[in-house]
């Protein structure tokens, strides 16, 4: 009995002892949860509290209104308008096939399109995509209407590039376009807002040149979301700064001119005024319509401008560089003149061709010139004298000089591709193609042929500053949020002034010289007469056999093969305040083809509109009546008339 009672007793110490242990586990526990409760609500509660309101709030970026642009007339050439587009953010789309299908359902939705969306949700996840892009307002209204049935979807209005003149400013202005992964691999911390798919930024000429003052900085707004992702209300907004306007130097009513003028060749033409530098025109033909590259340009449209032969995408006018021809001549001369190694009287004797190291150069007349002086030789172009300028003063001399008057240099202007072109030396020849520099090189040179190389542009820089005697640099933009931005009037180039007036005086005599070999597209309104130059630059080679039988005339060639026709000019001879360079691809002869051309862009910009009639000679005045008829019907009128300027 007393070995049950003990046993007993025992086993109950057991048990309470167990039980001790178990509820001062149990008492650990219950005090560790309510810890470990206190310390989520109490201590962690403003964490947790902000994640609770960013899952129901959202910072969305505003995208900035992209800076407009405007001629110097005030007149827009590159503006913002409104687009329609549909947004899906795949995170709160819940099932995205089902959304799209059911959206679908509401409107039309372009597969392109939705290939496109589906490319940029792959590649983020984060950043709402675009499904439907330029839609209708019914649409847009329908969409928004059916928004709370339509996770993640929602209706937008956005601001678009549009260019009003379309293909008459794509080589000067550019265009913009979707940002590539292309773009961003270009950029070591790329904005926000680069990230944001379809976003547009510049992709070529001033839209390209000029992206960070025309972009702006984007805002941000805050809004509150339901469950289904539906926007509830706005909570804040922070302003973004919009990109800055930039008015740029060119004339709306010239560059449309010359584009109507243009037009069937492949061409270029740049006009600069002879005081500040400004680019008053520069035009590249054909052109293209820069509004079918905002939203990506389709494969059909840009197979068509690459297979065209007279190549619309490059800017020939900056980009474009070509054997200057007769051109280049008064280069020639102002070496030689500046060098003394000739003075306005000394004469050379052509007989259609000079002698050289046993190789015959040949004059552009095969029965020659007899004895001509400077202003003879440029009134005529002569070849055969400026290959006796080059003897007299070599390469080094002729190539300063052409970089004095600024070729061969890459002028700083916001476009893409801005040409540096050829201005050769010995050094370059030997650095560049092994070999030494030969006599028969300078002869070449002398008249624009060779290895000399030089755009549009720089012949018009070469043109003012011969004009004005000054380092005229051009200018594009005029201002930038309305600050005026330094002028291109340039310092005085320090040439003999009574050199520089015998070559002006001869570049008048080639336009109003009968003799001279612009004369056909003279000016002869008084005040307004022109100084010029003429210019045909070979891009073949004429055999000796050829030479025998008689030179094949361009008529009688492919096109590719026929020579480039160029001109320059500078106007009023008396005061300058334009200069010209106009270049026509395989155009043939300089007088036949640029000449007159040039003429009519002088006048032109001159009279601020349509010349009177009497300033041509009276034997063209009935077909240039006709010809301005049919480039006023050709072309759309820009700004005020020129009665109506001041």
């Amino acid at each position: 009995m007393k070995r049950q009672t003990r046993d007993t007793a025992i086993s109950q110490r057991r048990i309470t002892r167990r039980g001790l242990m178990l509820g001062a586990g149990q008492a650990g526990f219950l005090g560790l949860l309510a810890w470990r409760m206190r310390h989520l609500q109490v201590d962690q509660a403003d964490q947790f509290r902000l994640l609770a309101d960013e899952n129901r709030i959202k910072i969305r970026l505003i995208p900035p209104a992209r800076g407009q642009i405007f001629d110097r007339n005030g007149l827009v050439v590159a503006e913002n308008v409104p687009s329609y587009r549909i947004m899906l953010e795949r995170e709160e789309a819940g099932d995205v096939e089902d959304t799209i299908a059911r959206l679908g359902r509401l409107i039309h939705l372009d597969p392109e399109e939705l290939e496109r969306a589906h490319e940029e949700m792959r590649r983020s996840r984060v950043h709402p995509v675009t499904i439907a892009d330029r839609i209708s307002w019914e649409e847009l209204s329908r969409v928004a209407v059916n928004a709370p049935a339509l996770p993640g979807v929602r209706p937008e209005v956005g601001l678009s590039r549009r260019y009003p003149m379309e293909s008459e400013y794509a080589h000067v202005l550019g265009y913009v376009g979707p940002v590539s992964d292309y773009d961003l691999d270009k950029i070591e911390a790329p904005d926000q807002l680069l990230l944001i798919p379809r976003f547009q930024i510049g992709k070529i000429g001033l839209e390209a040149m000029r992206e960070d003052m025309l972009r702006g900085k984007a805002g941000t707004k805050r809004v509150e979301q339901n469950a289904a992702g539906r926007v509830m209300r706005e909570l804040d907004r922070r302003v973004g700064e919009p990109g800055k306007d930039v008015q740029i130097t060119t004339d709306s009513n010239l560059q449309s001119y010359i584009h109507a003028r243009l037009a069937g060749e492949s061409a270029a033409a740049v006009v600069m005024d002879c005081e500040s530098g400004d680019i008053l025109a520069t035009v590249s033909t054909p052109g293209f319509d820069s509004n079918l590259f905002v939203r990506g340009i389709s494969v059909s449209d840009y197979k068509a401008l690459l297979e065209n032969k007279y190549r619309p995408l490059p800017n020939k006018a900056v980009q474009g560089i070509y054997p200057p021809g007769s051109t280049f001549k008064m280069v020639t001369a102002l070496a030689a003149l500046e060098g003394g190694q000739a003075n306005t009287e000394d004469t050379v004797y052509c007989p259609g061709h000079l002698e050289v190291a046993g190789r015959r150069f040949h004059c552009w007349k095969r029965a020659g010139h007899g004895n001509v002086d400077l202003n003879r030789a440029l009134r005529e172009s002569c070849d055969v004298y400026f290959y006796e300028m080059a003897l007299r003063t070599g390469i080094e001399n002729i190539s300063a000089m052409a970089r004095r008057l600024g070729l061969g240099v890459a002028h700083d202007l916001p476009m893409t591709s801005v040409a540096e072109g050829l201005i050769p030396t010995k050094a370059w020849k030997r650095e560049s193609r092994g070999a030494n520099w030969v006599i028969g090189d300078s002869v070449n040179s002398a008249i624009g042929q060779g290895f000399v190389l030089t755009s549009p542009l720089q012949l018009a820089v070469m043109t003012a500053r011969l004009a004005t005697g000054r380092s005229v640099t051009p200018r594009l933009i005029k201002s930038v949020g309305g600050v005026e931005t330094p002028t291109g009037h340039g310092d005085d180039l320090g040439l003999n002034e009574n050199n520089l007036r015998s070559v002006r005086r001869a570049m008048y005599d080639v336009s109003n010289n009968k003799r001279g070999t612009g004369y056909r597209s003279r000016i002869v309104a008084d005040g307004m007469r022109m100084a010029g130059k003429t210019g045909t630059s070979q891009v073949r080679n004429i055999t000796a056999a050829e030479r025998a039988q008689g030179v094949r005339s361009n008529a009688d060639l492919p096109w590719e093969r026929r020579d480039h026709a160029l001109f320059v000019d500078y106007a009023p001879y008396e005061n300058p305040k334009v200069a010209v360079a106009v270049l026509v691809e395989h155009g043939g002869g300089g007088a036949s083809t640029a000449a007159p051309i040039a003429r009519d862009i002088t006048l032109q910009a001159l009279y601020q509109g349509d010349p009177p009639l009497d300033a041509y000679p009276t034997a063209d005045q009935d077909r240039i009546r006709i010809q301005q008829e049919q480039l006023r019907e050709a072309r759309p009128h820009h700004g005020p008339k020129p009665s109506d300027r001041a």
